[in-house]
């Protein structure tokens, strides 16, 4: 059974996360858990001495989100089949963010969370420092990102960017090895170096090691040399039809060369293509 949550802000934009994640985990057994968060900032406002009462809290905050957690089931009755495989769970906390998921993740043993991101061109308009910058790099549990515009596709090619400068653990790699199995996906291993440099001893060791570890999987290696590795990847992933990007969370700053702008510290990724951050 795989423990799922999904924070919502009853948005557009998660919806769509949530529609994407039902057709992602369709054949798998499932807990959906559609967690909404009032933040505590929200919940004391200014005055930092106002202590609100019960019933103020059950006024602004939690009937309104009840309300929204059973629009969102109602909302999947009326757009989806019944599917006996998944269940349902409604979630509502006041808290700061992380740390509302970070106890969740552990309190429900959470496999995978899965994000919304806003913006019209998808990933470029997310800001680190924003909920979805701060889990997948604050939160160790393996996080999917959906942009606003996506629409599903069964990850049949699979990008795996990585410099090889890490050795992945076989626990590391198992969310993205058990999607692989479930979707019959072909994974593309991706090199991008700036420089035409050959790798290292090390480098090689753990390219080899990728190969073994997913031996029994279509995969293959590619190797390209760009100046802008964000240009490289978004050329890579229109050419082979990429439906997911996965990526390792340990190897953060290969990650943030290829995602994020140094300059604006915006993501500089402009496809509505989901990316998958596996953590240790």
């Amino acid at each position: 059974m795989k423990n799922i949550l999904i924070p919502t802000d009853f948005s557009e934009n998660s919806w769509n996360a949530i529609k994407y994640a039902l057709q992602f985990f369709k054949n798998t057994s499932s807990n959906f858990y559609f967690l909404h968060i009032n933040s505590l900032t929200d919940l004391v406002g200014a005055e930092a001495t106002y202590i609100p009462t019960q019933d103020a809290i059950k006024d602004v905050f939690t009937t309104p989100s009840r309300k929204g957690l059973k629009n969102i089931l109602d909302r999947i009755e009326d757009k989806f089949p019944p599917n006996n495989k998944h269940k349902f769970f409604k979630l509502i906390d006041f808290n700061f963010f992380i740390d509302s998921i970070r106890k969740h993740v552990d309190e429900k043993k959470i496999d995978i969370i899965v994000m919304g991101t806003k913006g019209a061109s998808g990933l470029k308009k997310i800001i680190i420092g924003s909920n979805t910058g701060d889990v997948i790099t604050k939160v160790k549990c393996t996080t999917l990102v959906v942009p606003e515009n996506a629409e599903y596709e069964s990850p049949k090619e699979i990008a795996f960017p990585t410099e090889y400068s890490f050795f992945y653990s076989p626990e590391t790699l198992q969310p993205l090895s058990e999607i692989v199995e479930i979707h019959k996906s072909a994974v593309r291993i991706l090199h991008i170096n700036k420089l035409r440099a050959v790798l290292n001893e090390n480098q090689l060791a753990n390219k080899y090691y990728l190969n073994d570890y997913f031996q029994n999987y279509k995969h293959s290696f590619h190797f390209l040399t760009n100046t802008k590795i964000e240009e490289a990847i978004q050329c890579f992933v229109e050419s082979r039809d990429i439906n997911l990007i996965a990526m390792v969370a340990k190897n953060l700053n290969y990650f943030q060369k290829i995602f994020f702008s140094p300059k604006v510290k915006e993501i500089g990724y402009h496809t509505d293509i989901p990316f998958l951050v596996l953590h240790e």
